[in-house]
């Protein structure tokens, strides 16, 4: 079994052996014609629950062709261009380059003595993009898994920043289309179920900032402690950007901690064209960044931004075996110091490879080319009479429904457009997203493939028209 083990003496099996590995995934992405096969969980299933995991097939190659029968066949390809569901982007090769490096080499961002090199990278592409983000000289971050884990991370700092005893006052401010990943952090943190104050939105599904005004002001009168905003920089759902500036004033104005969920919107600070659309994240405390949303790199790739890297020791804890206190007067610089995690990959390389080959600009370029088709699309569906698009976007999203012109009951059209969405995802033909708009059910393209085209979203446009308008020819009995 040493065989097995990756070091000098195995080079040419680590060669030959991840060579064939990526020549099937080569092969496949070559071949694959539509984003999914429609399989089902229960065909799936049966294949995964046949394997004997105590019964090992001892060659790469019998493992690859099995992983063809359990996973590369039925994959969901989010390089097709009629991908249009959720937040995930086509990968750039570069970033893949830097994938197969930190595996191979598999270096752990906790301590120095781990990292070495990989820690000043790491460092040097936070100081990048705090400076794309203009947070000054005394900002800094890490790298985290997500967006949710770098919200948790930011209202953690907010809450020990608010500097009070009485968890039970504070109190957490995020817009109707604000991330969920906000509500659970408060629970995580200990907050109440009152804490999270939800504020609409505006027809442009942005924080209504006059409602955010009132409730600070509410919260000063009685007695509670403004603990953070939350402004949210490409909403999910939406692709929406608050409005930065005024939020920004009103927590300055009322002494509250501004956090900025840019996990979405972080594309906008490479953008060639559209870097103004987030003006005002300049003056955030902190900020969210998911560049395996809107950079094109591989999950998992986010980070936390904070103004004041003083910020960060609310999540220092220190070990004797692994970061003693003498190492921060010997200046040795462990990641771990400032990081909910300890052992954690270094996938800040995918970005550094994809910088050093591509350049902010070329990343920057695809993404603001998926904002321009989403204004495409905008104008496909406005002017398309099967459907009602619910707002222009900011970002590369779009929300609609289709609203069939022989039926009015609007309970029907919602289970018209969910039977769409699930008959179009089970023929493999292309894969959308859904959400709720107040208490009817949309439709959402998530556009961040740079190869989809105009052809391609009328056409799934059409599928899902010819969808919904067989369901609803059926008899109105049926099932939903």
């Amino acid at each position: 079994m040493r065989s097995q083990l990756l070091n000098g003496l195995t080079v040419e099996r680590y060669r030959r052996t991840v060579t064939d590995g990526v020549e099937r995934v080569a092969a496949k992405l070559a071949a694959t014609d539509r984003p999914f096969t429609g399989v089902t969980v229960d065909d799936l299933a049966v294949r995964v629950d046949a394997i004997d995991l105590d019964r090992p097939l001892g060659d790469t190659t019998a493992v690859l062709d099995e992983l063809e029968d359990v996973y590369l066949r039925d994959a969901v390809y989010f390089h097709h261009p009629r991908y249009l569901a959720h937040l995930n982007c086509p990968v750039v090769i570069p970033a893949v380059l830097g994938e197969a490096v930190l595996c191979a080499v598999n270096s752990s961002l906790d301590t120095w003595d781990q990292s070495a090199g990989a820690t000043l990278i790491e460092r040097k592409l936070i100081d990048w993009t705090s400076a794309r983000v203009g947070l000054g000289p005394a900002a800094d971050g890490v790298f985290t898994s997500g967006g949710s884990q770098s919200n948790l991370q930011a209202l953690l700092l907010a809450r020990e920043e608010a500097k009070t005893a009485s968890l039970a006052r504070l109190r957490v401010f995020v817009s109707e289309a604000g991330h969920f990943s906000v509500r659970k952090s408060a629970k995580l943190l200990g907050l109440g179920p009152d804490a999270v104050v939800t504020i609409p939105v505006d027809h442009d599904k942005r924080m209504r900032t006059v409602v955010l005004a009132r409730e600070l002001e509410r919260c000063a009168r009685d007695g509670l402690v403004p603990m953070a905003v939350v402004a949210t920089a490409g909403t999910t759902d939406f692709g929406s950007i608050d409005p930065l500036p005024k939020i920004a004033e009103l927590c300055d104005q009322y002494g509250v901690w501004m956090h900025v969920d840019a996990a979405y919107g972080c594309g906008l600070l490479a953008s060639v064209k559209y870097r103004d659309r987030i003006g005002g994240i300049e003056d955030a405390d902190s900020v969210t960044v998911d560049y395996h949303k809107s950079f094109f790199q591989p999950v998992s790739s986010s980070a936390l931004l904070v103004r004041d890297a003083a910020a960060l020791r609310h999540a220092t804890y220190h070990a004797e075996y692994l970061n003693p206190r003498r190492m921060v007067e010997e200046r040795i610089p462990n990641q771990v110091d400032k990081s909910l995690q300890t052992t954690r990959r270094f996938d800040a390389l995918k970005l550094w490879t994809t910088l050093r080959t591509m350049g902010a600009d070329g990343i920057g370029r695809l993404f603001d080319e998926v904002c321009d088709l989403a204004r495409e699309g905008w104008e496909l569906l406005a002017a398309d009479p099967r459907y009602d698009v619910v707002v222009e976007p900011s970002l590369s999203t779009l929300v609609f429904r289709y609203i069939p012109a022989a039926v009015t009951d609007p309970a029907e059209i919602d289970r018209a457009n969910l039977h769409a969405r699930k008959a179009l995802f089970a023929s493999g033909d292309a894969v959308v997203a859904g959400t709720k708009v107040g208490a009817r059910h949309y439709l959402k393209f998530t556009l961040l493939n740079p190869e989809t085209t105009p052809a391609d979203m009328a056409a799934v446009l059409d599928l899902i028209a010819g969808h919904a308008e067989q369901y609803l020819g059926e008899p109105l009995d049926r099932a939903s």
